[in-house]
């Protein structure tokens, strides 16, 4: 896990879906394929338990066993981040400790809100991811998605980073994200600037929906196979070494 001194976590980390079988079940050896694939491809990290794994069809015994067989088989060979979002405080604490204690390295985030009204105040939000990161005390990603329904201002994401420690990065699902990512940038300073080496997560996601479906049903691998070679390719054009081909930051793109 990262400290606040280490370098920030960077590059390609795709959401991995849940497959199940026609029964409705989960399948979990196409679970054990899909982040195999992945990883064969190439990728920097694994986002489990979130919108597009289907976590809103799982039942609370379903999200536990999901946990405890992706980090398991993922062994370490990339950081996993698990997505612990939930209305209730309580449970949201609940989740993120037990992905913690399951080795995630991660979590994400989205800010309390249920159905069409109901949503915590700022006060609210920032005590909520307060507790989430006093009882995981593992690095957090918000996810500003127009899901939620919150608006989670400039102003307000700035605060969490600096209330809230291990409130280090941001997914940007909104219309304008590099506008608003730049203003962040402005509003939170170095701070911010450092961790958005991740920002990129969901700038795959289309590209690998197909590739982690075949790997699901066929049980294939993507080793030496050349179709899975643009996944590197874009992480060095984007990241190559530490800046990038261009020999540019993350933030200096969005510029």
């Amino acid at each position: 896990m990262p400290t606040s001194a280490s370098k920030p976590y960077a590059g390609i980390f795709p959401i991995a879906p849940t497959p199940f079988t026609e029964g409705g079940d989960l399948d979990i050896e196409g679970q054990c394929r899909v982040l195999d694939c992945m990883i064969d491809q190439g990728v920097d990290g694994i986002c489990i338990l979130a919108n597009y794994s289907e976590q809103f069809l799982l039942s609370d015994a379903e999200r536990s066993t999901l946990l405890d067989v992706c980090t398991a088989h993922v062994a370490g060979r990339v950081p996993v981040i698990a997505t612990t979002s939930h209305f209730a405080t309580r449970i949201a604490v609940e989740r993120a400790r037990a992905a913690a204690k399951a080795g995630a390295a991660m979590l994400m985030v989205m800010p309390p809100y249920h159905g069409a009204t109901l949503r915590a105040e700022e006060k609210g939000i920032v005590e909520h991811f307060s507790a989430i990161a006093e009882a995981a005390g593992i690095p957090i990603m918000v996810q500003d998605a127009p899901l939620s329904g919150v608006n989670l201002s400039v102003a307000l994401l700035a605060r969490l980073a600096r209330e809230v420690p291990l409130v280090r990065y941001f997914k940007i699902e909104v219309a304008g994200a590099a506008a608003k990512l730049r203003s962040l940038i402005e509003a939170g300073g170095q701070t911010i600037a450092d961790s958005l080496g991740i920002l990129l997560q969901m700038l795959v996601f289309e590209h690998f929906q197909h590739r982690q479906a075949r790997c699901a049903g066929n049980g294939i691998s993507a080793k030496g196979t050349e179709e899975f070679h643009p996944v590197s390719e874009s992480r060095r054009n984007l990241f190559g070494g530490d800046h990038g081909r261009e020999g540019k930051t993350i933030p200096d793109r969005l510029a």
